[in-house]
């Protein structure tokens, strides 16, 4: 199957209002044929909204799409696809009770007269997962799939439409380090073939592997369009906040203090005998691979799953939780991986999301202190630096980092001594995160005890004053912050894989 050559695409002077808010301010940039072109910028810096405008689900306010030297004042999702536009969305649009095959010629099935040909989709599917160099049977239902491999599905379904510019937003997001890797690879082959591709994340490491020059928006305005190979991450860092700011994790000036919560043979949900002491001001990771059990772990201590056996105590008292509710009055909070599935109610305001735990303290027989809900917001979102026009705006409209903080003022709320961060900053960008970083600190100066996920191994070295490793739900290990190095963690986390 031929590849079909990159197409050259300009956007001039693209512009995007909405009530109260410009999205896009003029913005102008060139996208060349066959590169890698990565967009980097904070949340709301109007990444998604000019991928939109590229798709042709948003209509600009004003300005030209110029593709092969054609100029559109707008594109339709109709026409940009007959462009050869195509974008892989962090939320795959897969049907997981079809296969492969179907799911990639999924609304322009291929058929023999009435009837589909699936022999010749599947014959077709394999060309096309052969020429992205993955071994993916095209009969096997998607919902078996692994997540790296259904987006490749995805990567698959836009190359059977002849796709010549590939948007991918985000995509290392869902994936665990192995099939970050496998991306890396496609995106090689698809350079390789000459498709142009747009590539947003907020992980620079994948920025300066993959693109070939990064353009940087700050507050809807285009800030610089260079080749990749002639900044650092320093100077992308400051493009993108407007201000001087690092990659690095901020020093902890406050040493752990003692045991507060003691974890003694944990079994249950899928791990098994796991015990480990965590101090007051300690930061404590948990590094492990795809189905260590990191998870399934942090679910029991906060009730939200079964313990069959084992003992858990802070201050010596015991906090066995069975559900959420006696968590919260044992004083753990969980801010859990998914933060728009299990930490938020999206259609709910700021105010009433960081009420939700407190409605029993809030209320008087039936009735919610109104007054007692704006205070609450308030102090959050001064503390905590959430940016909205007040607490009555719709959590779904604020950036992931404001999302993320809206979370975390909700469990602060309930003055928690042990708080679990589970991938705390993903799908962040690095200016929040930096803020992330710095609340964590704080806690940990204030005497709370954090415990911590993270698949960022960066992440998980830099803030983290001992790792808990685990392998397949038992416990492989504990190193000191002297011993904490990656390839001490992996180690440990992968122990028995190459045997």
């Amino acid at each position: 199957m031929a590849a079909s050559p990159g197409i050259a695409v300009s956007l001039e002077g693209i512009t995007k209002h909405y009530p109260g808010v410009v999205a896009l301010d003029g913005v102008t940039l060139a996208l060349d044929p066959g590169e890698v072109h990565a967009i980097v910028g904070e949340n709301g810096a109007g990444k998604s909204t000019l991928i939109k405008v590229l798709a042709g689900a948003v209509e600009p306010t004003g300005g030209a799409i110029v593709v092969d030297g054609v100029s559109f004042d707008r594109l339709t999702p109709t026409l940009a696809q007959e462009l050869g536009i195509a974008v892989i969305y962090q939320e795959f649009t897969l049907v997981p009770t079809l296969d492969a095959a179907e799911n990639v010629f999924l609304g322009h099935y291929l058929r023999r007269g009435p009837v589909l040909d699936r022999r010749r989709m599947h014959a077709r599917t394999a060309e096309l997962f052969a020429r992205l160099g993955v071994d993916i049977d095209p009969r096997t239902p998607v919902a078996e799939l692994t997540t790296g491999y259904q987006q490749i599905v995805e990567i698959a379904k836009a190359l059977s439409r002849d796709a010549r510019l590939l948007i991918m937003d985000e995509p290392s997001a869902p994936l665990t380090s192995a099939e970050v890797d496998a991306m890396y690879r496609v995106v090689d082959a698809l350079r390789a073939e000459g498709i142009t591709i747009v590539y947003i994340s907020h992980r620079m490491e994948e920025i300066f592997r993959l693109s070939d020059r990064v353009t940087t928006l700050r507050d809807g305005r285009h800030v610089a369009t260079q080749r990749t190979s002639d900044t650092s991450r320093a100077q992308l860092i400051s493009l993108m906040v407007g201000r001087e700011l690092t990659e690095g994790y901020p020093e902890r000036l406050s040493a752990p203090g003692e045991v507060t919560l003691r974890v003694s043979g944990l079994t249950g949900n899928g791990v098994r005998d796991i015990s480990f002491d965590a101090r007051s001001g300690e930061i404590l990771g948990f590094a492990g691979l795809i189905g260590a059990g990191r998870t399934e772990l942090m679910e029991m201590l906060f009730g939200a799953a079964s313990i069959d056996e084992g003992t858990v105590e802070l201050h010596g008292r015991s906090v066995v939780s069975r559900s959420p509710i006696q968590a919260i009055g044992n004083r753990v909070a969980l801010v859990p991986e998914d933060r728009k599935r299990h930490g938020l109610v999206l259609e709910f305001s700021i105010l009433h999301n960081i009420s939700l735990p407190l409605l029993p303290r809030l209320s008087r027989a039936t009735v919610v202190s109104r007054r007692e809900e704006r205070r609450l917001a308030e102090v959050y979102m001064r503390d905590l630096r959430i940016k909205a026009p007040s607490g009555a705006e719709i959590v779904g409209n604020l950036s992931g980092g404001n999302q993320q903080k809206v979370v975390l003022a909700k469990w602060l709320a309930t003055k928690p001594e042990v708080l679990i961060f589970d991938e705390p900053t993903r799908g962040i960008d690095v200016g929040a995160r930096a803020e992330i970083y710095a609340i964590m600190n704080r806690l940990a100066a204030d005497g709370k005890t954090v415990l911590m996920i993270s698949s960022d191994m960066e992440e998980l070295i830099g803030m983290s004053d001992r790792i808990v490793v685990l392998r397949e739900g038992v416990q492989q290990g504990t190193l000191l912050k002297q011993e904490i190095t990656q390839e001490a963690v992996m180690a440990l986390a992968a122990q028995g894989d190459t045997e």
